[in-house]
């Protein structure tokens, strides 16, 4: 017996030291690799209790100009950082930061729930976030409307009091009711119609984990097929998505703890990619080790050809949340670049603040723009290729200009990539040479900075509203040249612009 024991002993610490050498080689492999082209890159960026932002209250214009201030340095940091898109906060607690004729302004913004702060803050953050080629999708809390006795609770009992549940301190819409389904739906169809947002983020769409009784997952997918209706009627390019629990279901050789999406909380998110009601999940995979790993990869092997961003727990590098090491983020991110999943830190502060150093890394390991996936799915048709490009070569910098494409979707308006190399043609498969993502305009000049040396080469490709891509134009063979090109380009902010309305 103590023979076998030895040898299982043995077996389990040459498995552990297996599975270590594995994950090594999976991180070395992923940083050899280098980056993907396409790519989520994503933070949410909480609003509720200003915990992200802001900062400070609007109550008056200076105070709007401070809020939104705020705003452009959280955005230009992240820019920095090369994230491609902003899960912001919109529906906070039956509360939001825009002007809705449906439910209350949050108190986040003018300090008092239910008051203007004098500025339509959703629409401001879509603006800047277009600005930087980023995207903004609406983060909207669905169940929870916060706590009894607040504001936006207060008034949602007022006028649909039975819709409304009672878990302790807290109040929830009742999943069961066909009520919720069309309210939520309709809050969504608000802000689709209104804004030129790129996506619908739901957050808790599940039962509370309090819930008496027992817990169907039809209810809830009933309330997803009533937003995707209206989101997808309106502007079928915007993107569903949602956070769904870290591990949708025990796995064979790893169970879920008795925390997982499907049987814990009816959130049978895999089944959604399945019938087409969603277009990215970003599981809350706050998790290390084996808690993580095998759920990663199972969310990767169902994700029926649709986008998983994997959702980083960062705020457990505080000292005052999970002590984790940075080392674990770090394996974290490669692991998940390897198997093809993309990463979203929970929240935009512990990024910011660099908590371990977890900015300076990530500048590092996103060091270069990616691309968002296209939605294949919904539209395959590629635009046509920009043409006439011309490029102007000055002291102060290269000047690009060229003529639009034209558009095979339905979607508002085209965007713009650019590339740049000093071999010419350029290789737009290099995600080394991509420069600026989801420009609007068709013209921009990139300042040049340091030694001289041999000039860079420019392609230019349009994007349509679903993320598909037209083929290269690149630079003609004979460009206006004024002497001398030096080297390299300077971080670059894309010009603002024009604001559409619908």
């Amino acid at each position: 017996m103590k023979i076998i024991k030895n040898y299982f002993c043995t077996f389990a610490s040459e498995m552990k030291r297996f599975t270590l050498l594995y994950l090594f080689m999976v991180c070395l492999v992923a940083a050899l690799s280098g980056q993907n082209k396409h790519e989520v890159r994503a933070v949410w960026l909480t609003t509720i209790g200003g915990i992200d932002w802001p900062r400070s209250y609007a109550h008056d214009g200076m105070g709007i100009r401070q809020q939104q201030e705020q705003l452009c340095h959280i955005l230009d940091r992240l820019k920095a950082v090369n994230v491609n898109t902003v899960l912001l906060q919109t529906r906070v607690r039956a509360t939001t930061i825009y002007p809705s004729d449906i439910e209350p302004w949050d108190g986040c913004l003018s300090g008092k729930p239910g008051k203007s702060p004098g500025y339509d803050a959703l629409q401001f953050a879509i603006d800047e976030c277009h600005k930087r080629g980023m995207e903004l999708h609406a983060w909207v809390v669905t169940i929870p409307v916060g706590k009894w006795n607040t504001y936006g609770c207060q008034q949602l009992r007022r006028r649909y009091g039975s819709l409304i549940k009672h878990i302790g301190e807290e109040g929830y819409m009742d999943p069961e009711s066909s009520q919720t389904a069309d309210y939520i739906a309709r809050m969504c169809e608000e802000m689709t119609r209104r804004y030129d947002i790129d996506g619908i983020h739901l957050d808790y769409i599940r039962y509370p984990e309090t819930w008496r009784g027992r817990k169907s997952p039809e209810y809830i997918t009933r309330i997803v097929e009533a937003i995707h209706r209206k989101v997808k009627f309106y502007k079928p390019w915007v993107k569903l998505s949602c956070s769904p629990i870290g591990k949708y279901d025990d796995l064979k050789r790893y169970p879920s703890r008795g925390w997982n999406a499907r049987r814990t909380v009816a959130q049978d998110a895999q089944g959604w990619l399945q019938q087409g009601l969603m277009d990215q999940l970003y599981p809350m995979m706050y998790f290390q080790g084996n808690n993580f790993y095998p759920f990663a990869i199972d969310w990767q092997e169902h994700s029926c050809g649709r986008t998983i961003v994997s959702g980083l727990g960062i705020y457990m590098l505080h000292p005052h949340e999970g002590k984790w090491q940075m080392d674990e983020v770090q394996r974290q991110l490669n692991v998940t670049r390897q198997v093809g999943l993309g990463h979203c830190y929970f929240r935009a502060k512990f990024l910011l603040d660099n908590v371990k150093g977890v900015y300076d890394y990530v500048r590092d390991y996103d060091r270069h723009p990616a691309l968002i996936p296209p939605m294949t799915w919904a539209q395959q048709q590629v635009p046509d290729a920009p043409t006439t490009l011309q490029v102007t070569h000055t002291t102060q910098g290269d000047m690009l200009t060229w003529s639009g494409a034209r558009d095979r979707s339905d979607g508002p308006y085209l965007l713009y990539n650019i590339y740049a190399s000093r071999e010419k043609p350029v290789d737009t498969n290099n995600p080394e040479n991509l420069i600026a993502t989801r420009y609007l305009r068709q013209q921009l000049t990139i300042p040049r900075q340091g030694i001289k040396g041999q000039p860079l080469h420019y392609a230019v490709t349009a994007t349509d509203r679903y993320g598909n891509e037209s083929a290269a134009l690149q630079e003609p063979q004979q460009s206006a040249d004024v002497r001398e090109y030096p080297i390299p380009l300077t971080p670059m902010t894309q010009n603002r612009p024009w604001k559409r309305s619908y």
